[in-house]
C-alpha cells in the first residue's frame, strides 16, 4: 500500500496526504505559454546573431600557443586580424591553464580561423614572430596547428545529428512498448516533444551566449535526452500505477495531477542535486579558465532545469490533452 493515500469520494475531494493535488493540467496554458515565449525569443536571437559553428563542423584551422603572465586579448585580436588573409578573418580565442608542473603561470591560447584553406607554415611562422615581438613579456611559444576540411566538418555534423535522431526514435519505441496500457504511442510522441523542447533550450543558450556549437553540444544533447526521458518515464510510471488505484473510469486529468504531485518532490530534489554537482564543476572551471569544461557544464545545467520542467509541465499535459481529444472523438462515433 502506498504511503500517499488517496480519497476518491468525488472529483473535488481527491487528495494526496490530505492535501489537494497541484492542478498541473489546469495551468497547462501557462506552461505552454512560457515555453513558446522562450522559444520565440531564441528564434529572434538566432535570426539576429546567427549560429556560431565550431571548426569541427564548419571547417577551418586552429593554432595553439602557450604564454605566461597577463595577456591583452583585444590587442592580440587586432594583431591577428591584420596578419590574417581575407578568407580567414573570422576567429575565436579560448584560454586554459597549461598542465605544467614546471611553470604554473603558463597558459594556452587557441586561435581558430574559419575558411577553406589550411594554415600555411609561412603564416604560422609570421604570426608567431609577430606575437613574440609585440608581446615580449608573455613569452609566446608555438605548440601545434590543425586544419579541418569543410566537407569533413559537415559530414561529422550530419553523423552527430543522425546519432541524436536515432536515440530519439529508439526512446519513443521504448516508451510506446513499456506504457502501452496508458496509450503508449501518445506517451512516446509527447515525450519526444518534451525532448525537442529541451534540445531547443540548449541550442538557444548557445546562440544567445555566442558559444560555438561543437562536440560538447552533441554530448550535452545526448545526455539531456537520456536525463529528461528518465524523468518523464518516472511520471508515466506513476500515472500507470495511480490509474490502477483510482480506477480506469477516473478522469485522466485528475490521475495525472495526483501522479505529478507525488513525483514532483523526487524530481526536483534529484535535479537540484545534479545541478549543484554540475554547478561546482562550472565554478571550478571558471576559476581555472578551463573553457572546454565551461562549455559543457553551463548547457548541462540549463538542460537539467529544462528536463525537469518539461517532464512535469510539457510532456504530461500534452499527453493528457491527446487522451482527452481521443476520448472525445470516440464518444462522437
Amino acid at each position: 500500500m502506498s504511503k500517499d493515500k488517496i480519497n476518491t469520494v468525488t472529483e473535488n475531494q481527491i487528495t494526496v496526504n490530505s492535501k489537494k493535488p497541484i492542478n498541473f493540467i489546469g495551468k497547462r496554458k501557462i506552461f505552454f505559454g512560457i515555453s513558446i515565449a522562450i522559444i520565440l525569443i531564441g528564434i529572434i536571437c538566432n535570426l539576429v546573431f546567427g549560429t556560431n559553428l565550431d571548426i569541427q563542423f564548419s571547417g577551418g584551422a586552429m593554432i595553439k600557443y602557450s604564454y605566461t603572465g597577463e595577456l591583452d586579448t583585444e590587442k592580440m585580436k587586432d594583431l591577428i586580424q591584420s596578419e590574417t588573409p581575407d578568407n580567414q578573418v573570422s576567429f575565436a580565442i579560448t584560454q586554459s591553464i597549461m598542465d605544467s608542473t614546471s611553470d604554473l603561470n603558463a597558459y594556452t591560447v587557441t586561435v581558430q580561423f574559419s575558411g577553406n584553406n589550411a594554415v600555411s607554415t609561412d603564416l604560422q611562422s609570421n604570426l608567431t614572430s609577430k606575437l613574440q615581438s609585440e608581446f615580449p613579456d608573455n613569452d609566446f611559444k608555438y605548440l601545434e596547428s590543425n586544419s579541418v576540411d569543410p566537407t569533413m566538418g559537415f559530414s561529422f555534423l550530419l553523423k552527430c545529428l543522425a546519432a541524436v535522431a536515432l536515440a530519439s526514435i529508439l526512446m519513443v519505441i521504448y516508451v510506446t512498448i513499456r506504457f502501452k496500457k496508458i496509450g503508449g504511442l501518445s506517451a512516446g510522441v509527447m515525450g519526444l516533444v518534451a525532448l525537442f523542447h529541451d534540445v531547443a533550450m540548449i541550442y538557444f543558450l548557445y546562440v544567445i551566449f555566442r558559444m560555438p556549437i561543437d562536440s560538447n553540444f552533441i554530448a550535452v544533447v545526448l545526455m539531456i535526452i537520456g536525463y529528461s526521458l528518465n524523468d518523464t518515464i518516472v511520471v508515466y510510471d506513476r500515472v500507470r500505477e495511480e490509474k490502477k488505484q483510482m480506477g480506469f473510469k477516473a478522469d485522466i486529468a485528475d490521475v495525472f495531477n495526483v501522479s505529478c504531485t507525488k513525483v514532483m518532490r523526487r524530481s526536483i530534489i534529484t535535479s537540484l542535486t545534479t545541478l549543484i554537482a554540475i554547478g561546482v564543476v562550472y565554478v571550478v572551471a571558471t576559476i581555472y579558465g578551463i573553457t572546454s569544461v565551461q562549455g559543457f557544464a553551463l548547457p548541462m545545467m540549463i538542460g537539467i532545469v529544462s528536463g525537469c520542467y518539461s517532464s512535469l509541465c510539457i510532456a504530461g499535459p500534452l499527453w493528457v490533452t491527446w487522451q482527452k481529444h481521443k476520448t472525445a472523438r470516440n464518444l462522437k462515433k
